[in-house]
This record gives structure tokens, sequence and C-alpha cells, in this order.
């Protein structure tokens, strides 16, 4: 079923196209003028927000949040998105052949267009095989949950399978949450699967705990108790999950925080009796909560013991916090994943917060593994977290000769 957007009256139209022309003529001639900068903006027009959103582009090169990077040759393929904008948020694509899962999309409504812009190098038949929507925070679900004139990845792809969270804090009245509620409603109108998380963990209601992916991987839905019980955080209602295959392992976490890691770790090793966890390892794991304080705990760390760590954020930005400690990545999370690993990537940097600067830190980091091979490819830099400025700078780590 080919999916199809939303639509713009004809004569609106006419009248965007004649504008555009006459902007693009303008761009042209005064584009040279401001080739000394690094940023511009560009205004997208939302109910988001008090009706307006910047979507901001650094005009460097090395900040090309489209770059392809190529998988072809790989078995699977991880791929952690920069989002366009200076705010911290979480979108994954994980590609096995011709399959694809995508797992949220944040940071806001108008990220659509950069994320957008990545997926279609990846994602040839328009089609999202999986979808998985982790928790109801801006930062993960906001590319799900625009406005009713604004494309959502939903309006953009044919999404086959959603499997969502199972239990949020949010109340009807919240506008991104009702955007959701309704492009979600949309999009099963259209003939797609939807699953919440509890249901795949006991495999009732036509879902699934375990899904296919081919190539020998498949997607494993994890144990959340915060999947029935009630949580004081929307963080710890997200949906778990592990890609395996191969002897390869891929942890996903959502915004988990401590006493969900604690429930899931005890409930990963009685649900898997073959595995030795004395040698165990996951290849790969996305850090919790974009480095914060609140995930990746130690108990959670001895048990998964991550060999190559990706974060998704906006490093030292003060969206959340003035505290400098605590803007992720936290100095708690370099403490503790330091035990386990110094292979951390960052997706994006904050330059300046107030003046809406902002550049890729690695950039889009791609994790590729072929065989028994694992490999990391970034769009800007495959520098480690340890040997940047920034971390030099900002954070400390004897573990990592850092002090």
């Amino acid at each position: 079923m080919a999916k199809s957007t939303k639509k713009t009256p004809v004569g609106l139209t006419f009248l965007i196209s004649i504008v555009a022309v006459i902007v693009g003529l303008v761009v042209g001639l005064i584009a040279p003028l401001y080739i000394a900068q690094d940023y511009f903006t560009k205004n997208i027009t939302t109910d988001e927000l008090n009706e307006t959103s910047d979507l901001f582009y650094s005009k460097t090169e090395k900040h090309a949040h489209y770059t392809d990077i190529d998988a072809a040759d790989a078995d699977i393929s991880v791929h952690f998105i920069e989002l366009g904008n200076k705010y911290t948020g979480d979108c994954t694509l994980i590609k096995v052949g011709d399959v694809e899962v995508l797992i949220d999309c944040g940071s806001r409504a108008d990220s659509v267009m950069a994320v957008s812009e990545y997926l279609n190098n990846y994602v040839s038949d328009g089609k999202l095989e999986y979808v998985i929507i982790t928790h109801a925070h801006q930062d993960h679900y906001a590319g799900f949950a625009t406005p009713e004139k604004m494309n959502s990845i939903f309006d953009l792809y044919e999404c086959e399978t959603i499997i969502t969270f199972a239990k949020t804090n949010q109340k009807a009245t919240n506008t991104t949450y009702k955007n959701y509620l309704r492009e979600l409603e949309s999009e099963i109108a259209s003939g797609a699967n939807h699953y919440t998380a509890d249901k795949c963990y006991e495999g009732t209601d036509g879902a699934q705990r375990n899904y296919p992916l081919g190539a020998g991987y498949s997607l494993e839905i994890l144990y959340n108790n915060f999947y029935w019980d009630n949580a004081t955080t929307e963080n710890n209602y997200s949906v778990c999950c592990m890609i395996q295959g191969n002897g390869k392992y891929f942890l996903f976490t959502g915004d988990l925080e401590r006493e969900g890691e604690l429930a899931l770790s005890e409930r990963y090793q009685t649900d898997h009796p073959e595995i030795n966890f004395d040698n165990f390892s996951v290849d790969l794991y996305k850090a919790g909560h974009h480095g914060s304080k609140t995930s990746s705990h130690n108990e959670f760390l001895q048990v998964f013991k991550p060999q190559i760590c990706c974060v998704c954020c906006c490093a030292g930005s003060k969206e959340y916090t003035s505290n400098k400690n605590n803007q992720f990545p936290t100095q708690d999370f370099i403490d503790r994943i330091s035990v386990y690993t110094n292979k951390v990537y960052i997706t994006t940097l904050c330059v300046d917060y107030d003046n809406n600067e902002f550049t890729s830190f690695n950039g889009n980091i791609v994790v590729l593994a072929k065989g028994s091979d694992i490999d990391v490819k970034c769009s800007d830099n495959t520098t480690l977290l340890k040997d940047t400025l920034w971390f030099k700078e900002n954070r400390t780590c004897a573990a990592w000769g850092v002090v």
C-alpha cells in the first residue's frame, strides 16, 4: 500500500511555488555574503511550542546530517540519527537486508524533515516493517505526533507493525499526545498492525515477543514491570528490546531508569537460561536516557557489560539543567560506563544553547556487523568521547586516563 502524504490546496500550492522561486533567486544572490557564518535557521510553523519552532542547521559541510554511510555490505546496521535541531532526542534505524526497524523519532515535530531525509537513503520501498515508540516524551515520539497539517513519520512511510508503550501518565488534553493518538489511529486504519509492549512480552492478542528480521537476526521485546505497574516518571514506561543474532546483541532501553533496569536485568537472566552470564556482553548498548545519571546503573551494566555505547544527545546542552555535571552525558554515567568500555560515541554537540548553535559530535553514528566483525562509522568523525576536547574540558575519568 503506497503512502499518501497530507495534501495542500492547489491554489496554495501554486502560490507557494511562486514564492519559492522568488526566495530561491534572492538566496542565490545573497548566500555568498553569509558564508562566514556557521549557522542559519529555518522557521517551520507547527501547533507545538506556541505555534513556532525553529529547525537549526549548521552551514558547515561537516554537519551534513543526511550523509549517506554505505551499509549495503553489512549483515545488520544500526543508525543513531542526528535530529536537525539543538534539542536532545532519540531516533534509531536498524536495517537487516530489506527489513527496517525504527525506534522512536524525536526530538521535535520538525525533526521529521531531518529524519526522513536520512531514512530515504536506506528505506528504498517506503516501508518500515517495525516501528517501536518507547514512551510518551516529546524527545522520543514527537515525529509521530505532528500537527494535523504537517506530515508525520506515519504519513511518510507505510508502517507494517507498530509496537508502543503500554502505559502513560500523559493526559488526553496534552496537545502532543492528542496529535500522536490521531496519527497512530490513522496508520492503524490504513492497515498497520498495532501491539502494546505488554502484549508482545506475553505473546497475546496476536502480538509476539520475538519477531524475525532475516539474516539470522530477530527482535525481542524485553521485560519491563512498568508495562503493567504505574510509574511516577514517564521514562520507566519505556519499551525495551534486544536485536540479536549470529552471536551479536544490540540493547535498547529507551529512557528506563534504575528500578526498571533492575527488574529487566533480573528477568532477562531468567528468560535466557541458555546464556552464560559470566562471559556475556552486549556488542552495542544505546545509553539509557541520553547518558543521564538516572540510567545505566551498576547492577544493570554488570549483567549486560556493553562493548560499544552510543549516546543520543546534544552534549553539554543546558536544555534540562544548568548543572554542568548533570548535562548529558553526565559525570555519573561516565563513571559507570567506563568500567566496561571506552568505546563511547555521541551524536551532537551543543556550541551555544542560547544562540541556537550546535554541531556534530560524531554525527550520525552507524554500527555495522558482518560475520564476526563490528565496525563504527560516523558522518563527522569516529573520535572516541574520551579523546575529545569537550570531554577533557568537562569530564574526568581515571579509567580513561583523563583526570
